[in-house]
């Protein structure tokens, strides 16, 4: 392995902000950002959202109605679609 050309390989916080929840990884991530964590420095990484917060992983996804779309459109449009598709 050649010296000097591979990043540094080392324990980073990913902070997930939307719901203040930690993960200390690896990775070669860079930042300029740190914080302290059981006494101990680590750069600090901030995500918007993670498995943590994610609506898929913690099980709150909302479920489409995707019955009654037509009827929908057809009630709020009416025959105004047709009449625009035959021209």
């Amino acid at each position: 392995m050649k010296q000097g050309i591979h990043p540094e390989y080392r324990e980073v916080v990913f902070l997930d902000v939307s719901c203040n929840e930690q993960i200390i990884t690896r990775s070669t991530i860079e930042t300029d950002q740190t914080t302290t964590v059981d006494g101990k420095e680590y750069p600090l990484v901030k995500l918007d959202i993670s498995s943590m917060s994610h609506p898929f992983y913690t099980g709150k996804t909302k479920i489409l109605d995707t019955e009654g779309r037509i009827e929908k459109f057809k009630k709020k449009f009416g025959n105004s679609y047709a009449a625009l598709k035959k021209k």
